[in-house]
């Protein structure tokens, strides 16, 4: 087998090839697995062989990776299983194939952003997330591919490779996190690692069919995460069900120094709390909010249908109005770009990344940035610009931000009245590669259920409730998710609530036909330990 430690690039065509089949246990939700593990049935280093052996057959036509580190997950699963049989502790996660999107910093491993302007670049030290997954025991297999510094939303702004959807590889996996989103989906590791400013979870989650989630601003920390927008972005997680969400969110949560908008609460038990009934929580539908222009009607009837099953679960549904969240989209698009324009004008060529050399600094400035940033990142960098700059301030920055804090304030009051807000994740299906590069607008559109709540600093989740023909043409059935929106550190209650409606669905262990070309196969738990090794 061909070396993994960096990944070729994608033929546009490669995805047309046959595959072999996946080994059914990397199929399996890793709160299923890791029992196995700590009893001795199997062991990391045969799981994450496993794993290594699965992107290395699936990967070259799904394009999830940018990096992927084989000898050092080798190293660090022979380690675990020696620590384990000498009855040393190894962490709740040990010997788990995991994966982070690669805009988190890990020591020794290239961190590029999704840009050539840090193309070659090699962290000198971990993200606090990267610490807490390695002290679990987790084996961190590579980093995923984004869109170029978390600006997108289909990754298809990645300046080095397309990422393809497993449900439909014609289609985009969402963005900017979509690299992190389909290698779960495509079983190529048990949890992934992503972050979200405006949407960058909750969208691809919803475009690829799992549960992701976005904590409460401040719940995890973002020491480590190449910035964005300070004030907006968040690292949360990708998982393929409920259980293994709240493992994710219980590893990664929690105070730390080293970041100063951290919170100082103590981490509740997410996983425990699953065992426990969430009781007739109150949970707001805004009607106002399914009458934005760009809702598909096949998306909304889907929702519907989704809000009737939860009050047969026995939620009691009360409707709500968030009169300012339709003024999202304009206010995020002020606000991310400025703190964008701030946050990327240490790219500058001098101290790290990409160096184009010029006639003088301002000269060698230009052509490092023209060379080394995307038409996206440009594009941002320059609006974000104007709008802090002199006599454009007060009219564009801060007034989005009297508009952000009226958006919050609209969920506080809703909060008064219910304990959770449902709301779609997108207004659409993932789409096509292609159909919205031209039309920034229409790209952005993607996200206009996100940023709301993104700009307000909530904790919300996403959770596929149905697979639906696609309305623009011919396809498989495609995922959609609902958003369940908690106030802040409510992060329990959320968990709770999807769990129960994850219970009723039997969504979650639908398997994609990019990894068993049979459209809604479904494994069975108890072939697990069965069938290791036969195929």
């Amino acid at each position: 087998m061909p070396s993994l430690e960096c990944l070729p690039s994608r033929e546009a065509k490669g995805y047309q090839r046959k595959r072999k089949m996946i080994n059914p246990l990397l199929m399996q939700p890793a709160h299923r697995v890791l029992p196995l593990l700590r009893a001795g049935e199997i062991s990391s280093v045969e799981l994450v062989r496993a794993a290594l052996d699965w992107i290395a057959e699936a990967d070259p036509d799904l394009g999830a990776f940018l990096y992927v580190a084989e000898a050092r997950a080798m190293a660090r699963a022979i380690s675990i299983d020696k620590a384990r049989h000498q009855g040393e502790e190894v962490g709740p996660l040990a010997g788990l194939p995991v994966a982070l999107k690669d805009n988190m910093c890990q020591r020794d491993t290239p961190t590029t952003c999704g840009s050539r302007i840090l193309e070659g670049f090699r962290s000198p030290y971990d993200a606090t997330v990267v610490r807490k997954l390695e002290e679990a025991g987790a084996v961190i297999l590579g980093k995923c591919n984004m869109d170029e510094f978390a600006m997108g939303s289909s990754t298809e702004n990645s300046a080095f490779q397309q990422t393809r959807n497993p449900w439909d590889l014609e289609r985009v996996p969402g963005g900017s996190s979509g690299g992190s989103a389909a290698a779960v989906t495509a079983g190529e590791v048990y949890l992934s690692l992503g972050s979200d400013t405006g949407g960058s979870i909750r969208q691809p989650a919803s475009f690829c069919g799992l549960p992701g989630m976005k904590p409460t601003y401040g719940r995890v920390s973002r020491y480590g995460l190449v910035a964005f927008a300070s004030s907006l972005d968040q690292i949360g997680a990708f998982a393929r069900n409920i259980p293994d969400l709240a493992l994710a969110m219980q590893t990664i949560s929690g105070h730390d120094s080293l970041d100063s908008t951290s919170l100082p609460e103590a981490v509740p038990d997410y996983l425990g709390a699953l065992q426990r009934e969430p009781g007739a929580l109150r949970v707001g539908v805004a009607k106002d909010q399914l009458a934005l222009e760009g809702l598909s009607p096949s998306v909304r009837q889907i929702f519907e249908e989704a809000i009737a099953k939860l009050a047969g679960l026995g939620f009691l549904l009360e409707e709500v109005t968030l009169p300012h969240a339709s003024y999202g989209l304009p206010t995020y698009y002020l606000i991310a770009p400025a703190e964008c324009s701030a946050n990327l004008a240490r790219f500058d060529g001098i101290r790290y990344g990409l160096r184009e050399e010029g006639r003088d600094l301002f000269d060698q400035y230009c052509r490092t940035r023209r060379q080394g940033f995307g038409a996206e990142v440009r594009r941002r960098i320059m609006v974000g610009t104007y709008a802090l700059s002199a006599g454009y301030r007060e009219a564009f920055y801060l007034k989005a931000q009297k508009v952000r804090t009226l958006i919050r304030q609209d969920f506080t009051e809703a909060f008064k009245r219910v304990d959770l807000i449902a709301l779609p994740t997108t207004p659409t299906v993932a789409f096509r590669f292609g159909e919205r590069t031209e039309d920034p607008l229409s790209m952005y559109m993607a996200d206009l259920f996100t940023i709301p709540i993104s700009l307000a600093g909530l904790p919300a989740l996403s959770l596929p409730i149905d697979w639906i023909p696609p309305e623009e043409g011919e396809g498989p059935p495609m995922p959609v998710g609902m958003q369940l929106v908690g106030p802040a550190m409510a992060e329990t209650r959320v968990l709770q609530a999807a769990y129960c409606y994850e219970k009723s669905s039997g969504l979650h262990d639908l398997i994609p036909s990019f990894v068993n070309d049979r459209k809604g196969l479904r494994f069975d738990p108890q072939q697990c330990s069965q069938i290791w090794g036969q195929i």
